[in-house]
């Protein structure tokens, strides 16, 4: 999908492009962009739902003005990883381990949103919505999908489909993983613009943060903030 995001005084908004599925114990995965005043960057917002539990969030800034021009946010889900992915720049990369949730057995539906979060998303609720600043809005646009569409709720079976007659719609993206430049592009991202961790909040969990975390701390030199 291609967004261009509220310009100006956005605090308090966000706009929310994501995949999900529906009940109690629904599976999600998350790109949201939070606003902030004026001349302030937009945080991206990630995080990861299985069986209804998130709590894996990883925050970022960009590296141009999100609200001056179109750019393109995609998800990359199949069973053995999440990549999230800016304008082709892998920024987050969360893998199936067998010891770990994984969203895998519920298909889920793309959403997108404009809501008030003025509670929570800008310096943690610190910063309310201006109202005089609405109406607020943001851009979508040129949304394409090479998707495996279940052949019924209960199936493990699917028929491939693409919404763009241009786009390759082979299962190739089954398998799909990083290489070795996506690698380093992803280390760059992640030491030079994530400015949350939830692996390093060690205030939120004081209990660990489990094997996942370990490993993905022992590939990356990653930024240790643990301020919302």
């Amino acid at each position: 999908m291609q967004l261009k995001l509220v310009p100006g005084n956005s605090a308090g908004t966000v706009t929310a492009y994501y995949l999900s599925s529906q009940g109690p114990t629904h599976d999600e995965i998350d790109f949201e962009f939070l606003g902030n005043l004026s001349g302030d960057p937009y945080t991206l917002h990630t995080n990861v739902f299985s069986q209804g539990k998130g709590n894996r969030e990883q925050q970022f800034h960009l590296w141009f003005d999100p609200t001056a021009d179109f750019h393109t946010y995609s998800i990359l889900w199949n069973p053995q990883r999440i990549i999230f992915y800016v304008d082709g720049t892998p920024i987050r990369e969360y893998k199936n381990a067998l010891f770990m949730p994984y969203p895998k057995n519920q298909p889920m539906r793309i959403y997108s949103s404009l809501w008030n979060a003025d509670d929570w998303a800008t310096r943690g609720g610190l910063v309310k919505t201006d109202w005089s600043q609405a109406p607020f809005s943001a851009s979508y646009r040129n949304f394409n999908a090479n998707t495996c569409i279940p052949n019924s709720p209960s199936s493990n079976s699917c028929n491939y489909n693409s919404t763009s007659s241009n786009s390759d719609t082979s299962s190739s993206w089954l398998n799909e993983e990083l290489d070795n430049t996506s690698q380093e592009r992803l280390k760059w991202v992640q030491k030079n613009y994530m400015v949350y961790n939830y692996c390093t909040d060690s205030k939120r969990f004081p209990q660990g943060f489990g094997r996942l975390c370990s490993e993905q701390l022992s590939i990356y030199t990653l930024k240790s903030i643990t301020q919302r």
